[in-house]
């Protein structure tokens, strides 16, 4: 397995740090062919960890069966925003069951998107209020997502939150007044491989520098969001590259990887409530 590393162009990386991909979606149909060679490289890219985020009831469960095959996988249930116009109370009970397996550890994916608008506004607000509902019930913390919604995301989250409840906001790309007001509300914030990239992540660089330590988390949203520079090879992203974000996140605040990547350790674990030592 280390030449098929050598080999992928991913390089060989020593023991010395722990790196939780926040969020990837393992369960994709593109991962079918090479899932355990991705997994492979994730561990050796020293990825000790990984929450597959489910976004709808089908990735749910596949995101399930694969957090019961790998010991350091753990899994997400929700219903995404681009589906919202498909779900029903059904769907929402049988998302539910499933939030007692014990390799669950969050809901989400779930929020508003009025950029492309796969659903209609009213879908996507009463299953996201709905999901906060049913989060709550679960006794889960949330993973976010938000895109374009004009302050109506933040407005139903600040009626239905609480000091009790917490969730991280994935694949942070909004104003300097929404982080802020994600920050109040006792967020984390996951950064993607969008930070490397020249253009698109120019704010996100500014921004990465001034987020709290304690409420950082990495992730890769793996296939998609590939970073910088391994979106010059690579057409799909994979955990694998998480380390990619991590260090250039590192390199932007000034501090050793190797310093920052404990803490971002440690606060993933506290949002998941997953101890510390993880297979």
């Amino acid at each position: 397995m280390e030449e098929a590393v050598a080999k992928s162009g991913l390089g060989w990386y020593p023991p010395g740090m722990n790196i939780f991909d926040s969020h990837c979606h393992l369960d994709d149909r593109t991962y079918d062919r090479d899932r355990e060679a991705v997994i492979e490289r994730a561990r050796q890219a020293e990825v000790r960890a990984l929450m597959v985020v489910g976004i709808d009831l089908p990735t749910t469960r596949r995101a399930v069966a694969i957090a019961e095959k790998y010991a350091h996988a753990f899994a997400s249930v929700g219903m995404h925003p681009h589906d919202a116009r498909h779900c029903d109370e059904k769907t929402l009970a049988e998302l539910r069951a499933l939030a007692d397996h014990p390799r669950v550890k969050a809901w989400g994916e779930t929020g508003l998107d009025f950029n492309r608008m796969h659903s209609p506004q009213a879908d996507q607000e009463l299953w996201f209020q709905r999901q906060l509902d049913m989060a709550a019930d679960a006794g889960l913390p949330m993973i976010f997502h938000e895109r374009d919604s004009g302050g109506r995301f933040l407005k139903i989250l600040k009626n239905n939150w609480g000091p009790e409840r917490t969730g991280v906001v994935h694949c942070f790309s909004g104003s300097d007044q929404e982080l802020d007001s994600y920050l109040e509300l006792g967020l984390y914030i996951g950064i993607t491989g969008i930070l490397t990239i020249h253009a698109r992540g120019e704010a996100l660089r500014t921004q990465a520098r001034r987020i709290p330590v304690e409420r950082l988390l990495v992730e890769t949203d793996a296939p998609y969001l590939t970073p910088t520079p391994e979106r010059n090879k690579f057409k799909r992203n994979e955990p694998a590259f998480v380390r990619t974000v991590l260090l250039k996140l590192a390199q932007l605040r000034g501090v050793p990887a190797e310093s920052l990547a404990p803490v971002i350790w440690t606060n993933t674990c506290r949002l998941f409530r997953l101890p510390e030592d993880i297979p």
